[in-house]
């Protein structure tokens, strides 16, 4: 073990509970930081889960629609003019708004209805009763557990009403949830326009699928030029378009990204105080290290080194309790989402503040005077 480590670890370990109360600092930083992240970057998922979930060349909506839930309408004529153009395999229409869910015991419950051809792309998953067939027959509606007892029912086949009209469970789906609180609800296409309200004139979107071998944008630039009053997004622009307008033009955005600017500050202070008074403990046995003849590039190797092992350790079991939240709160409206790439970035900012930490006690222990050290 090279000796700039072993002196490394001997510092850390000589008072253990001094190492334990630094590692705790770190930990409750990091966990801070990973689940405040979490939650922005889980909040960001959330807003675009049907865009995610719907296999789509381009998205044809309405001008200024910021968001899927936002007010879409488009004629349901313009499908033939979408297949005119060149490169055009298909538009698939999509009925989508807001409506009511009556229960069986009565009452009143606000719901999302989603209807499109189930082949299109554009249909529920994570399904685990029934299959997608059943929403080729009249009135039939998906359930989402986590909403069944808001919804009044629980199963296959248990009756409700959407608005007024009446409608059977069909699908089943587990983990299916909406970031407006109101339920998804998918249904079958003919009777959409009845959930919402909408003429039989009017639909939603489009969803454009291309031929083979066709230009993205010519193809979206062609329908821009030929239909007017409409825009023309790839998944990743509507993605793209739907995360900034909730995350930083929305009060709610804004919280998280302050949240998670905060965590990282006071992440910053926590875990720079913990190793400064770490550190700090040290300083004579640093500065006789120094009387003996090492030189100060020797010291910022062992407090680098300090810091290093206390990142990998503090991050660690930060991660672990971070995946831990992460599963806990799966199911919630918005669920931490801790990936691969957070902990990196998690890593990469927890050891930039252990090492800034270290340097105001680097600068305390290189003014120290050696030969203060054999006067003690």
């Amino acid at each position: 073990m090279p000796l700039v480590l072993t002196l490394a670890l001997r510092n850390l370990f000589q008072d253990r509970l001094r190492f334990a109360a630094a590692v705790t600092g770190i930990v409750f930083s990091v966990v801070l930081i990973l689940v405040q992240m979490g939650l922005f970057y889980g909040f960001g998922r959330m807003v675009t889960l049907i865009v995610d979930h719907t296999s789509a060349d381009i998205w044809i909506m309405s001008k200024g629609t910021q968001y899927f839930e936002d007010l879409s309408i488009l004629d349901s004529d313009m499908r033939e003019e979408l297949r005119a153009l060149d490169g055009v395999a298909d538009a698939i229409p999509v009925v989508a708004g807001f409506s009511a869910w009556i229960p069986p015991e009565g009452g009143l419950v606000g719901i999302f209805v989603i209807a499109s051809d189930p082949a299109s792309g554009l249909a529920p998953w994570n399904i685990v009763e029934g299959g997608l067939d059943d929403l080729a027959a009249p009135g039939t509606v998906t359930l989402e557990r986590s909403y069944a007892a808001e919804l009044g029912v629980s199963a296959r086949g248990e009756a409700a009403q959407v608005r007024g009209h009446p409608v059977t469970v069909g699908p089943v789906t587990s983990g299916l949830r909406s970031f407006t609180t109101r339920p998804y609800v998918f249904a079958d296409f003919r009777n959409a326009r009845s959930y919402v309200g909408l003429p039989a004139n009017l639909v939603t979107y489009f969803l454009v699928r291309m031929k083979p071998g066709a230009d993205l944008e010519r193809l979206r630039q062609d329908a821009l030029s030929r239909i007017s009053g409409i825009e023309a997004l790839t998944p990743d622009q509507f993605r793209a378009r739907s995360r900034n307008f909730w995350l930083y033009r929305t009060g709610a955005g804004a919280a998280l990204v302050a949240g998670a600017l905060l965590s990282v500050i006071v992440g910053t202070v926590i875990i720079a105080q913990t190793l400064y008074s770490s550190t700090k403990e040290h300083l004579y046995e640093f500065a006789m290290v120094r009387a003996i003849g090492a030189s100060n590039r020797y010291i910022y190797r062992v407090i680098a080194c300090q810091a290093l092992v206390n990142a990998l350790i503090g991050l660690s079991v930060a991660t672990v309790i971070s995946i831990a939240v992460g599963h806990l709160t799966a199911t919630s409206i918005i669920p931490v989402v801790i990936t691969p790439g957070l902990v990196t970035i998690a890593f990469a900012v927890t050891l930039v503040m252990c090492v800034a930490s270290g340097v105001a006690s680097i600068v305390r222990i290189i003014r120290v005077d050696p030969a203060s050290v054999l006067t003690r």
